[in-house]
């Protein structure tokens, strides 16, 4: 007669074998997470071509979506106080702290880069976002000033945002990079609408839930995932964006950042042009390169006024 024995809290439990769970993102428009209106997703891989997750596949619909929201949000953005916005972009750096491990998995999957370079990369990546936060309330300071005059009168200069942003995220620096275009135009009060890289978008994502539990208003930031080349085209020639960032223009498929540049003209936007690397137009800039204030003055109008002096 066979005998039967309990089990007994020593005994070992080995865990179930389980189906992962496949992520279907979606986009980050408005400070919700709609999918797309066309339904469309597509496949994201690692750099050996295994499956990472499902995206969204923005649309033009998507964009003009988006524009709406960033312009809906802008002015509340603009209208707090400098010092306000350095404290919630610096909570927002906060935030991707709790997340390093996380960014670094997605960045060693997406960009192929050993342990140790990932975490490089996005200490980096958290290093920038607070050096932005930290220029909020000095900018003007740097880049305003008290103009002399043939008169009885104070004139005065200060940089202002210029509305709102469209910023090509970087092919190829999937953290880095898409801080380091994210974060300038936000710290005068732009909004920005991010396409993002179609390859490597995931980062994006996982920042755009970041935002979402944070205290950036909805609509200041706005993540479109999809193809460059369906999604900047409308962006550019749109009436109601004002500044547009090409440095994602580098390296995405079927994309003239030249075209993109003349479609803005037609409605005087303001147009930061990639600064390609050393090997030429196909190259990204060395992210790693020391940030400067000039990113965030490319995205600013200057305001000057005139002020009648006492007797």
């Amino acid at each position: 007669m066979a005998r039967t024995t309990k089990a007994t809290a020593s005994t070992p439990r080995t865990a179930p074998e389980r189906l992962g769970v496949r992520k279907t993102y979606k986009l980050y428009v408005g400070g919700k997470f709609p999918r797309s209106e066309s339904g469309r997703t597509y496949e994201v891989t690692d750099t050996k071509g295994r499956f990472l997750a499902n995206v969204a596949q923005g649309s033009r619909k998507d964009a003009r979506e988006a524009v709406v929201a960033a312009r809906a949000a802008q002015a509340k953005w603009a209208g707090a106080t400098a010092y306000n916005r350095g404290q919630v972009l610096y909570r927002v750096a906060e935030m991707l702290e709790g997340r390093r491990e996380q960014f670094v998995a997605e960045v060693v999957a997406g960009e192929g880069l050993t342990a140790r370079q990932a975490e490089l990369a996005v200490s980096e990546a958290i290093d920038r976002w607070v050096w932005y936060a930290g220029w909020t309330d000095k900018v003007a300071q740097v880049a305003g000033s008290a103009n002399p005059v043939a008169g009885p009168y104070f004139n005065l200069s200060s940089p202002e945002p210029t509305g709102v942003v469209v910023c090509l995220a970087p092919q190829r620096s999937s953290l880095l990079g898409l801080v380091s275009t994210i974060v300038p135009p936000l710290v005068t009060g732009n909004a920005v609408i991010v396409v993002a890289s179609e390859q490597r978008p995931i980062p994006a994502v996982t920042l755009s839930e970041v935002l979402a539990t944070s205290d950036v208003p909805g609509g200041v930031v706005n993540v479109l995932t999809g193809f460059t080349k369906e999604l900047a085209p409308p962006l550019a020639s749109h009436l109601d964006v004002n500044a547009l960032d090409l440095a994602g223009a580098v390296g995405a498929e079927g994309v003239v950042w030249g075209e993109l540049e003349a479609a803005a003209a037609d409605s005087v936007k303001r147009v930061l042009r990639p600064a390609v690397g050393r090997r030429g137009d196909d190259a990204e800039p060395d992210w790693t390169e020391a940030p400067r204030p000039q990113r965030i003055l490319a995205f600013t109008e200057t305001k000057t006024v005139w002020h009648p002096k006492g007797v």
